[in-house]
């Protein structure tokens, strides 16, 4: 992508785009971690860990079917962009503070389905907002800085976890930080 073409994009295609890359920082940090947490700290079987992702994942999936119709239906896209990101970023201090397995299974349904809520509206945000021959830049752009946060994300999570020596907690509390931001960037 040129950058004379990345200087024509309107500002909201950055804003979301960074709205998805702080998402991604703050999930995937919590993510690539989640399964060694679940076996080693809380005792879960590696087939339940399958069992919980699946059904995350899943239900993800279900989700964003919906909220696309709710979407066009609604014409709320910013509304219904917001409360997904809030959703996963409100499911991050939970992962912290989760005893067991019946709070961490919570967290991760209630980030997955804010994951679906918020996938549909925010696409068509970005083609609402992006001028039609852009389309693709922007689309491009958000998906970049989506990857980006996809890479730094695990990348912050390891290193937090030889700063803390392995304490999964405290760096499932570094997590709810980018999720703060990612929402609060959104809801401005």
């Amino acid at each position: 992508m040129r950058a004379s073409t990345l200087r024509q994009l309107p500002p909201g295609i950055w804003v979301l785009g960074l709205v998805s890359l702080l998402m991604d920082v703050s999930s995937e940090m919590i993510h690539s971690l989640l399964p060694m947490f679940m076996v080693s700290t809380l005792g879960t079987s590696v087939f339940a860990v399958g069992l919980i992702e699946g059904l995350a994942e899943s239900t993800a999936l279900i989700v964003k079917v919906f909220s696309g119709a709710l979407s066009d239906y609604l014409g709320k896209r910013k509304g219904l962009a917001v409360l997904g990101y809030a959703m996963g970023a409100l499911s991050k201090p939970l992962f912290a503070l989760a005893p067991g397995m019946g709070l961490v299974v919570t967290a991760r349904l209630i980030d997955r389905i804010g994951k679906g809520v918020r996938g549909a509206p925010r696409d068509a945000l970005v083609a609402d907002i992006a001028p039609a021959h852009l389309r693709g830049a922007a689309f491009g752009l958000r998906q970049s800085l989506d990857t980006v946060g996809a890479f730094l994300g695990p990348l912050l999570g390891v290193g937090l976890m030889l700063l803390y020596a392995n304490d999964f907690r405290a760096v499932f509390w570094w997590a709810v930080i980018p999720g703060a931001m990612a929402v609060a960037l959104l809801w401005r």
